[in-house]
């Protein structure tokens, strides 16, 4: 399992770095086919309180990339939603693999 970050407009940050891998675990323990997580951390300033904390995550996997893209207002939320994501499109993509193979 391999985690690459990126920062754009945010300093780097090891407990948010640590929640994100914490959070990819659960994916990567279950999907043994994930490789490699792409995860970028943008802050855009925006007119809304509710957004502007966009997290991204791109995942490695057999077939095209799985992504993901999320803006809330903490980048925890946005992570936990971004992940969320991934899970369902793993689980299509775990059903695929299945019937193909």
């Amino acid at each position: 399992m391999t985690i690459q970050f990126n920062y754009q407009h945010v300093s780097g940050s090891t407990e948010l770095e640590n929640y994100t891998k914490e959070k990819l675990q659960t994916i990567f323990d279950r999907y043994s086919w994930v490789t490699r997580a792409d995860v970028f951390f943008i802050a855009e300033n925006t007119s809304s309180d509710q957004t502007g904390k966009i997290a991204q995550i791109r995942l490695s996997a057999p077939g095209p990339r799985l992504f993901a893209e999320e803006s809330h207002d903490t980048f925890t939320e946005s992570i936990n939603k971004v992940v969320d994501q991934l899970k369902t499109q793993c689980e299509k993509r775990k059903a695929t693999i299945i019937t193909h193979s």
